[in-house]
């Protein structure tokens, strides 16, 4: 019994657990590994939006009366050039309305022939007191109505005519078709689109902005354009119109682009359009890099040093909205810092950080 408590004396202290005595500490996390990236102030590569092309000059065609369409001869990418035929409509109906119109004139003509001959009638019984002055009044009456109908059956003959004239629809002027609303067999009224013709002399590219893109353009900024079929081509543009009204559906508003290169793309291509910048360099950083708080734009930059690293938050100034996920960073970073990308919102000031990892 005396050896066994000499024994226990002899072990260290820490391998007895007394009842009273506090638990030992755990051991500290290891420093969470953080998605960050290496900031860079390379030259302004704008993100691109995308585009087509399109005619300054497009026109809807359409027929200045009513009928059924029998024949159209161009389809979509069709090129016509001025004056020639391009649809028409059965001729049979308007005929047929030309045939009443001069039917409708005869029968007022006569009218009027036999009442200005019982006018006249009149006037000669009256000159002799035979024919009282009510029947010479009626019969003068008569004799203007009858006028006035001959004259309004002749405008409708005149008009139905011209109708007849409007069964065949021709180009305007030289260009392309860009649109068909309308197939044969179709019954459409005066004024409604059958198809849409492009001319192909000037043309622009147009772009949908966001209004906070559109503050930072005027008319007269040049910008690059390339086809995404040939994204090495790069061709000049300069900001002709902006449009005043805003799409109501997608509240964007239609910047339009003057092509300093009129012949380098066809009507119709999708095209990616960007501002020019001119070797000018900027720093830039996605959008889920950004912590707002209070109306503050804050990063957490990462330091580093021979054993240790940590994040502490920095406020900095951005413009505007991001576009595409990136935000431009106009004051606040320096080329060569360290900030996280990912997990902003779980992070605390002066919290240790592991390896930078890739997003």
């Amino acid at each position: 019994m005396i050896r066994a408590l000499m024994l226990a004396l002899m072990l260290p202290l820490p391998a007895l657990a007394w009842p009273w005595s506090a638990p030992a500490p755990a051991a500290p996390a290891p420093p969470r590994p953080v998605a960050s990236m290496i900031v860079d102030d390379s030259p302004i590569q704008t993100h691109s939006l995308p585009g087509a092309i399109r005619a300054s000059t497009e026109v809807a065609l359409a027929f200045q009366t009513l009928g059924r369409m029998t024949n159209r001869q161009v389809d979509v990418g069709d090129v016509v050039h001025k004056g020639q035929l391009l649809a028409t409509l059965d001729p049979e109906d308007l005929q047929a309305e030309v045939r009443a119109a001069a039917a409708a004139a005869d029968t007022a003509r006569v009218n009027y022939e036999t009442a200005l001959s019982t006018a006249e009638r009149t006037r000669a019984l009256a000159r002799r007191n035979v024919a009282t002055a009510a029947q010479l009044e009626q019969a003068e009456r008569a004799l203007a109505a009858a006028k006035a109908s001959r004259d309004q059956a002749e405008s409708q003959l005149v008009r139905a005519r011209g109708s007849e004239n409007y069964a065949e629809m021709r180009a305007p002027f030289d260009g392309v078709i860009s649109a068909v609303e309308a197939a044969p067999g179709a019954v459409v009224s005066a004024g409604q689109a059958v198809m849409r013709l492009s001319s192909q002399d000037r043309l622009e590219a147009v772009i949908d902005l966001q209004p906070a893109m559109i503050s930072r353009i005027k008319p007269g900024d040049e910008f690059e354009i390339w086809s995404e079929n040939h994204p090495e081509i790069r061709h000049r543009a300069r900001v002709s119109r902006i449009e005043p009204v805003a799409d109501v559906a997608t509240r964007t508003r239609r910047v339009r682009l003057a092509l300093v290169e009129r012949d380098s793309f066809r009507l119709g291509a999708l095209i990616r359009a960007r501002p020019a910048t001119g070797g000018l360099r900027q720093i830039t950083v996605p959008a889920s890099a950004i912590l707002t708080r209070d109306g503050q734009s804050l990063v957490w930059v990462v330091t580093r040093t021979a054993d240790r690293a940590e994040v502490s938050l920095r406020q900095i100034r951005i413009r505007d909205l991001p576009i595409e996920g990136v935000v431009t960073a106009l004051e606040g970073l320096e080329p060569g810092e360290e900030i996280v990308i990912r997990g902003v919102h779980s992070l605390v000031d002066k919290q240790p950080v592991g390896a930078r990892v890739l997003p």
